[in-house]
């Protein structure tokens, strides 16, 4: 078993992963940190939410809100098993609870780039001119950026969802050590490859589609100087 497939859960694996033997420290500073980004995130839920159902109805609340809203999941579903793992204890998932952690923590974080890249593009089409064809792209009303939504959502469950298939706990995989709490076991590496080939994918996608209208962006603050 190669110890490369006992990844951690990071943006380029993601596959749960965290060494039980830390410390106390960390596992305080994990929680820390899992509580300051989540008390951000909500900060900034409740306040565009009441900003939307004020006066002015904007898109880019409403993007805003869903961002927030998928971060906040990212943040629990990584940051709390790591927490617990960093304390010391192990073996707390089993294989359904480690399939439904990785799974629903890579689709919250593949949201998360997916309306960071939507949020970009509504931005460079606020920020054109009124005559540049960019503008036409401006949504009349701010609901019509909802319909948006579920087309992400489906992308990022259909991207990550051979995950389900190869995660498992620690204690029915075959890993010799107890160090991890999941565990990533493709069958063989062509198999490994191809989910590992569609994670970058996703994550290549969603930076290219922010690149354009971010590029668009410095453009026309530099013609505004």
């Amino acid at each position: 078993m190669l110890a490369s497939e006992r990844c951690l859960l990071n943006p380029t694996f993601s596959i749960s992963a965290v060494r039980n033997d830390s410390g106390p420290c960390q596992g305080a500073v994990l929680a820390f940190l899992t509580a300051l980004g989540t008390g951000g995130n909500i900060i900034v839920f409740v306040s565009h939410t009441r900003m939307f159902w004020g006066t002015e109805k904007k898109a880019m609340h409403l993007i805003l809100i869903h961002l927030a809203f998928t971060n906040n999941i990212m943040l629990l579903f990584k940051g709390i098993p790591r927490t617990i793992a960093a304390f010391g204890v192990r073996n707390f998932l089993d294989d359904i609870g480690c399939k439904v952690v990785c799974y629903l923590e890579r689709v919250a974080r593949g949201l998360s780039v997916c309306t960071s890249s939507l949020l970009t593009v509504v931005q460079a089409v606020i920020m054109s001119p009124s005559h540049s064809r960019w503008r036409r792209l401006q949504p009349k009303s701010a609901w019509l950026i909802v319909t948006v939504f579920p087309f992400l959502r489906i992308f990022s469950f259909l991207t990550n969802i051979n995950l389900l298939l190869y995660i498992m706990s620690v204690n029915t995989s075959r890993v010799s050590t107890s160090e991890y709490y999941c565990y990533f076991q493709p069958e063989n590496q062509k198999v490994r490859w191809s989910i590992l080939s569609t994670m970058v994918f996703q994550d290549v996608l969603s930076q290219g589609v922010m690149c354009g209208p971010s590029g668009y962006m410095v453009f026309l603050l530099h013609e505004r100087c």
